[in-house]
């Protein structure tokens, strides 16, 4: 048995080789869209596709919920993010090694091919303190590497997260903290969720990692009715890094995003929960908690249209106007006649990985035990883009 499994797993990482060669030849993928909406890959379903497991069990574990993915295509490694841990299994779902020891809310992650590193957001919200958490991925080589102490971390402060979280909107001079019942934090922003790399939105020719704001849920404003993403340029990150300190947090990091973008969805539950650029479609996929704001149809799926630039405008519901780069939604999916939005309802708010083949990994969590020992499950399951409605992902059953 044991070695039917490594004969599968090197098929496995061969076609995967293949396949993350073709894509690294031409840089990041941009698909061409038709005047229908779709791409020419889309028109030319189904094609033979690397074969990929059904099915990546990331195990279950004593930490928080599943909160995100990332995968290195190239070395077959998924890294599973459980709030306060960091997993990383191979495809057969086999651990190879963790990272502990967070005590700050580990989120969405993202796979560089550039530099080989696993990027993910890291909030420490008490000490107004928002961070790119970079992980070396070559060195996570066994269970339980602390993430002060071994060197597998470094991070990157974000200072317009900051700015925004802890904005005195109301003028009285306090800083209310953690909490969505404020007129406080700009936008509304909670800090930051989901994240993925991708091109720059603007179109100036280089690759860029996308921060997604968190949203607090506040049925009583509307300045929050906006997903929020900064566009990083991390070519020059590393004279930034430093090591992860939770007890002397610093402030290292650039003084400003490459671009600051607002798409217009309604209020959501801590806004995109993942974050993920598709290479198939050009778009950019945003699954979040749904808002709960009932003049808005409150998706859990809002597509991004990856063929529009961006486009100057006001910034709605704003107590002063105010002025942006404000993305578009792709017209297609579920449409709300009254607020003009289009989305869908679908899963990915744990975790979203887009193959750039029409395929994505899509996370499911559970939770397992009783008493002392309840664990916290996620798996990566395979489907493929439909855009059918409601649901535009259907799973995809192969070996």
């Amino acid at each position: 048995m044991r070695r039917h499994a490594h004969a599968r797993l090197a098929a496995l990482l061969t076609s995967l080789v293949l396949m993350s060669a073709a894509v690294a030849a031409g840089g990041t993928v941009h698909a061409r869209t038709l005047s229908d909406g779709t791409s020419e890959r889309a028109r030319q379903w189904p094609f033979t596709l690397p074969s990929l497991p059904s099915v990546v069990d990331g195990g279950g574990w004593r930490s928080g919920h599943l909160q995100g993915m990332a995968f290195d295509r190239r070395k077959g490694h998924l890294y599973f993010s459980f709030t306060n841990l960091l997993v990383k299994t191979d495809l057969l779902g086999r651990p190879i090694g963790s990272v502990t020891g967070f005590t700050g809310h580990l989120g969405d992650l993202d796979f560089n091919r550039a530099d080989g590193r696993v990027y993910g957001s890291l909030e420490y919200k008490a000490a107004k303190a928002f961070y790119i958490a970079l992980f070396d991925a070559e060195r996570i080589t066994r269970m339980n590497m602390d993430a002060q102490s071994t060197g597998v971390v470094s991070t990157v402060h974000l200072k317009e997260v900051v700015e925004d979280y802890t904005a005195d909107m109301n003028g009285d001079g306090v800083f209310d903290g953690n909490t969505a019942n404020t007129p406080d934090h700009r936008y509304g922003c909670s800090g930051i969720d989901g994240l993925a790399f991708g091109p720059d939105l603007d179109r100036r020719g280089h690759s860029r990692l996308t921060v997604a704001y968190g949203v607090y849920s506040h049925t009583g404003r509307t300045d929050n009715d906006h997903q929020v993403l900064l566009q990083y340029d991390v070519r020059s990150w590393r004279k930034y890094e430093k090591p992860l300190v939770e007890s002397a947090p610093h402030t290292s990091g650039p003084d400003s995003p490459d671009g600051k973008y607002f798409a217009y969805t309604g209020n959501t539950t801590y806004g995109v929960q993942n974050l993920e650029y598709d290479g198939y479609s050009g778009n950019w996929l945003m699954s979040v908690y749904k808002g709960k704001k009932k003049t808005f149809p409150n998706y859990s799926l809002f597509v991004i249209d990856g063929g529009k630039r961006p486009q100057w405008g006001e910034v709605r519901g704003q107590e002063e106007s105010e002025q942006g780069w404000l993305l578009s939604l792709r017209p297609r999916g579920l449409h709300d006649e009254k607020t003009g939005l289009y989305g869908y309802e679908a899963t990915g708010q744990y975790g979203l990985i887009s193959l750039d083949d029409s395929r994505s990994y899509v996370a499911e969590a559970s939770t397992s035990g009783s008493g002392d020992d309840v664990r916290q499950n996620g798996r990566a399951v395979l489907h493929r883009w439909t855009g059918q409605k409601p649901n535009p992902f259907a799973p995809l059953q192969q070996s």
